[in-house]
């Protein structure tokens, strides 16, 4: 059995398969701006939201109690 094959085969004994993803293509013209605009948008929504403080605070709060 090659290395290659023996490298594959060990994530399958331990209940793991592989699988394929897509992800946005880091080196695309204009990638850089896209995150920047969305970025500001979120940023944007996140000051209009006057409960969210708040709420990540007491979500934080619970996770130290876990």
């Amino acid at each position: 059995m090659s290395v290659v094959r023996k490298r594959r085969e060990a994530p399958k004994v331990a209940g793991m398969r592989p699988i394929r993803i897509w992800v946005p293509d880091t080196r695309q013209p204009g990638f850089a701006e896209e995150c920047r605009r969305q970025s500001l948008l979120v940023a944007e929504a996140d000051k209009a939201d006057s409960d969210l403080g708040s709420f990540m605070n007491d979500a934080l709060v619970d996770l130290d109690h876990k």
